[in-house]
């Protein structure tokens, strides 16, 4: 079975072990990256594609008249034209929740690198001034506990659930939101309620029409002016011109971000401001820690067993 796995760069900084995938398919061809006007070739002769952030169009697809199936190395596949796929009956898989233990992990390290104040007071100390002014630097930057205060979690799925208990363990109270566009469901709140009320604001919930630009201007001026925004899930549900404007004018007490609107940010965007106060932005970094890319590509290889078994785990179309 012919097999190859576009950009295995983006997953291994060679570190995995690829045993599980050599089993499920020993002829697999590895390329670390691919350029664009590469994948029309590589995946020509391809049964089975591999692939992780590469962008397969339907024209590509249609070149690849011996394909049987993509399986992609995380969640989503917007990257894919999942129509040309099916109307080709190419299967589609995905792999789930592999990295909750390490998104959840980036959440908090988000969370209390803000709350106290980690980078100005390491800038402190890097720069002198704890040494010559120590009077100066102990109170700097304001500290506060996180016990009382109010956890907003919008998206209540296995991500949403697991960082709310590590709020719960820090003596938080966790809010949930009603799902955006769904009806209202006991013991949730709107979504106006919980800006209102939320001290630490977390979003784990999927892009769609109904969540893109969900946390705008009139959202956020609903937040308290101390509260923290985190965005772990997809750049586009937050409006980022928005956001840099409340973080400059100190409408809002801070904002960890791991994803943005257009990734990598190529065109630019306004988070990337390094004058903005308050802000912590990673590149798109929270699932990767190695045990999350290990069972990442051990799912991919049982994803492909199975449907060379005639099965459907994991599949998207």
């Amino acid at each position: 079975m012919s097999a190859v796995f576009l950009d295995y760069d983006t997953v291994s900084r060679n570190d995995l072990d690829q045993s599980a995938l050599l089993r499920a398919m020993p002829e697999l061809e590895f390329h670390g990256l691919t350029e664009p006007a590469q994948i029309a070739g590589r995946i020509e002769g391809a049964q089975i594609l591999l692939l992780n952030k590469i962008v397969l169009s339907r024209n590509l697809i249609r070149a690849a008249p011996r394909l049987r199936m993509i399986a992609v190395a995380g969640t989503g596949t917007n990257n894919i034209d999942l129509a040309a796929a099916e109307e080709r009956g190419i299967a589609v898989c995905n792999v789930r929740s592999y990295c909750d233990r390490a998104v959840t992990q980036q959440v908090w390290a988000l969370i209390l690198g803000l709350t106290q104040q980690l980078r100005g007071y390491a800038d402190l100390v890097r720069d002198g001034s704890w040494t010559s002014r120590e009077a100066h630097t102990g109170l700097a930057y304001p500290i506060r506990e996180l016990a009382g205060r109010t956890f907003g979690v919008v998206g209540w799925g296995e991500l949403g659930r697991a960082a709310a208990g590590i709020a719960q363990a820090f003596g938080m109270r966790v809010m949930i939101a009603n799902r955006p566009g769904g009806p209202r469901e006991p013991g949730r709140v709107d979504l106006d309620q919980l800006l209102a009320e939320s001290d630490v604001l977390t979003l784990h919930c999927p892009l769609t029409p109904d969540t893109r630009g969900m946390i705008g201007a009139r959202e956020l001026s609903l937040m308290k002016p101390d509260a923290l925004l985190i965005n772990t899930a997809r750049g586009g549900l937050i409006d980022s011109h928005a956001l840099a404007a409340a973080l400059k004018e100190g409408r809002l007490g801070g904002a960890g971000i791991d994803v943005l609107a257009q990734e990598p940010p190529v065109d630019g965007d306004p988070l990337l401001d390094p004058s903005i106060p308050n802000l912590l932005v990673t590149p798109h970094v929270a699932w990767a820690a190695r045990e999350a890319r290990q069972r990442c590509i051990d799912e991919m290889a049982a994803n492909v067993e199975d449907f060379l078994a005639g099965g459907r785990r994991s599949r998207v179309v």
